[in-house]
């Protein structure tokens, strides 16, 4: 037992600080050092590789259970080929991800069931990956949590949660309308996130009807679309539902 304890002693101060991957795999790796002749300082360099991937690839899960995801898609999962109009080329371009150094937003716009969230939340879920933050929610859940926080007046604390991400996905913009106090608080997120973090929108309308949106604000209208589109890019798609594809083609 004795020719155990420094080891196990090792193993208990890489747990102590924090070295879970070095603590699992020290033994294995250092077994297989010897066996292949490799240098002290390749060694531990395997090591601190292994533990910073491990690292890393927490983190990444932390990210994503953190985006509030309502399903995970990627961009591979797209049918392509199921819209009328898509330009897949300016699409697929949007996943290098460019459009975060700018601090630009993106805007897709479609009929309903045309994979406007698909590819919102493939571009989150990518974000993630590459270690930025993101946070999903619809439009009309944003509005209703502010309203309450508000209420509670907690609203600066709240509003923090959506000012924070480097990346902010408003889902459903347009699909249930929103009366003048909503879209106060949906506009303070958008102009205080102006150049300072992306947003992505999904629409199912056209921006010559956001009025309609905003409880007829032309004003206010204005003043969020003039923030929202000085650094963004549209992506409108057209066709039928996906979700009815089946009907269809039946």
């Amino acid at each position: 037992m004795s020719d155990n304890k420094p080891t196990q002693k090792l193993e208990a101060d890489l747990r102590m600080l924090g070295l879970n991957f070095m603590a699992e795999h020290y033994n294995q790796s250092a077994a297989k050092a010897a066996r292949d002749t490799i240098t002290h300082a390749d060694y531990l360099a395997s090591l601190a590789e292994g533990e910073l991937g491990q690292r890393r690839d927490r983190a990444t899960i932390r990210r994503i259970k953190s985006a509030r995801f309502p399903v995970v898609k990627t961009v591979d999962q797209f049918s392509w080929s199921w819209p009328k109009k898509i330009n897949r080329m300016a699409v697929q371009n949007l996943f290098r991800l460019q459009f975060l150094d700018d601090h630009a937003n993106i805007i897709l716009l479609g009929t309903v069931g045309i994979g406007k969230t698909h590819l919102a939340t493939a571009l989150g879920y990518t974000a993630c990956l590459a270690g930025k933050s993101v946070l999903f929610a619809t439009a009309i859940d944003t509005i209703n949590t502010l309203a309450a926080a508000q209420a509670a007046s907690k609203l600066k604390i709240e509003l923090k949660k959506y000012l924070s991400p480097q990346v902010l996905i408003l889902d459903e913009l347009g699909y249930l309308p929103i009366d003048k106090h909503g879209a106060d608080l949906l506009f303070q997120v958008i102009s205080q996130r102006y150049e300072r973090g992306s947003t992505i929108i999904t629409s199912n309308k056209a921006f010559k009807n956001w009025p309609e949106i905003f409880n007829n604000d032309s004003t206010l209208t204005s003043a969020l679309l003039d923030r929202l589109l000085h650094h963004a890019e549209t992506q409108v798609i057209e066709g039928k539902s996906y979700r009815m594809k089946d009907l269809i083609e039946a």
